[in-house]
């Protein structure tokens, strides 16, 4: 296939007010079948480059893809050689590692999608960029985005009743079943996750990811949406970054709820810190980074440079580390993803033993939920989120889902591991309401 050479347009603006302006440029994306918006919320995470980034109205597209993805997304890139936007489905590990789930697929998606579009802005700390295949759209792009009225009311928004998957007494007995494994030394530590669902839901994805942003302000939040398929996402975790030969990953593991008052918050985190089995939980999943990034790393690169860290938003803390390598020039993206997806934060050690196990013990598969979403820029260049504190929403079929979850290790209390899952969907549910 022959490799197709676009010069993108480039155009830069300044704005009195870059919050206000993020803000209608939400709006004016969800105006498109298919947008993706990328926001930091001006959260100092040391490795960020960009406020927002907001990817609009499709060019090219890579097919519907359930076998060979990754190898179909190196070829997908070298031919568009641009800017792509996009998923990375949990079930991508059935390909990665000949893995089969039985268990129930709520949304038909592929095991990962990409799509190159026609219109980029980028929100910088001082300005703002167009990106653009059609010059002309630029100035009439800006000028809407700007006239558009931040107050409009949600458009046929009705407050969906959420059903478990999983009652507690369910949820604590596959607890004490994960437990048992751990014991028998099947493995050291398994994420477990269950579902909150609505199967008729009406809801206005816009409004509800607004709500969302305002509750948790995340280093991570995507507003996705491609036709029918909605991802509203506050997601706190950096799955993977490739800066030039640089990867950065930052898992998180350890989670406490904000103090009341600034007496109590600094206790809460100052616990998270020291907590033996929170920094335990965060160790074994730094281990099991190092270890994937040393498949197609060069020697010796691997390095941890932030070790049990407690960073704190709106709503929780959480423990993050920070774990980089330096790769080979020539290194693909189907090997950084093969190598390191799934995340180790969102299935357990050993990593395919893990998901065999809680495969069995979950009772639907993830989808969206536990996988990534994000960019890949034209130099190969790319940034990934962990698709967690997140709602999926299928408009055609009214299908809403959540998920929560939390790591297993053999010091788990399962109602201490429970009341962390509700802490968790606490969010989702105020964002829905």
């Amino acid at each position: 296939m022959k490799k197709k050479i676009l010069l993108r347009i480039s155009k830069k603006f300044k704005s009195k007010n870059l919050k206000i302006f993020q803000e209608k440029l939400l709006i004016w994306s969800n105006n498109f079948p298919t947008s993706t918006f990328l926001n930091s919320n001006n959260y100092n995470t040391n490795v960020g480059e960009y406020e927002c980034i907001c990817a609009s109205e499709i060019f090219t597209s890579l097919p519907f893809t359930k076998e060979d993805s990754t190898l179909k997304l190196d070829k997908y890139l070298d031919q568009v050689n641009d800017w792509v936007f996009g998923y990375i489905s949990y079930d991508l590990k059935n390909e990665i590692e000949s893995l089969n789930s039985i268990n129930d697929q709520n949304f038909n998606i592929p095991n990962l999608y990409f799509f190159q579009p026609k219109k980029i802005w980028i929100v910088y700390d001082t300005y703002i960029e167009a990106l653009y295949l059609d010059s002309n759209q630029i100035d009439s792009d800006w000028l809407d985005i700007n006239k558009l009225d931040l107050n409009s009311k949600p458009d046929n928004h009705f407050i969906p009743k959420l059903k478990q998957t999983l009652n507690k007494e369910q949820y604590l007995n596959k607890i004490k079943i994960l437990k048992k494994h751990i014991f028998r030394g099947d493995i050291y530590e398994a994420n477990y996750c269950f579902e909150w669902i609505n199967k008729n839901a009406r809801i206005d994805p816009l409004y509800v990811y607004r709500n969302l942003n305002k509750i948790s302000q995340s280093p991570m939040s995507v507003y996705f949406k491609s036709e029918n398929l909605y991802l509203i996402c506050s997601s706190p975790e950096r799955f993977i970054k490739k800066i030039n030969n640089k990867l950065i990953s930052q898992p998180i593991k350890g989670t406490s709820r904000r103090g009341y008052n600034n007496v109590s918050d600094l206790a809460f985190s100052k616990n998270l810190k020291l907590d033996p089995k929170e920094r335990s939980e965060n160790i074994m999943i730094v281990d099991l980074v190092r270890n994937d990034m040393s498949k197609f790393s060069k020697p010796g690169s691997v390095k941890v440079k932030e070790l049990c860290e407690v960073y704190s938003f709106k709503q929780v803390h959480q423990m993050i580390s920070t774990i980089e390598s330096l790769i080979y020039d020539k290194t693909k993206i189907s090997e950084i993803i093969n190598g390191t997806f799934p995340m180790g934060s969102m299935t357990g050690a050993p990593k395919v033993k893990a998901m065999k196990i809680i495969d069995k013990l979950e009772v639907s598969k993830r989808g969206l939920y536990s996988g990534a979403v994000g960019f890949i820029d034209p130099n190969k260049n790319f940034d990934f989120n962990v698709v967690i504190r997140s709602i999926i929403y299928d408009s055609q079929s009214k299908y809403l889902s959540f998920h929560v979850g939390s790591a297993i290790t053999s010091k788990s209390v399962p109602l201490k591991e429970y009341n962390e899952c509700l802490l968790k969907g606490e969010a989702m549910i105020l964002a829905l309401s």
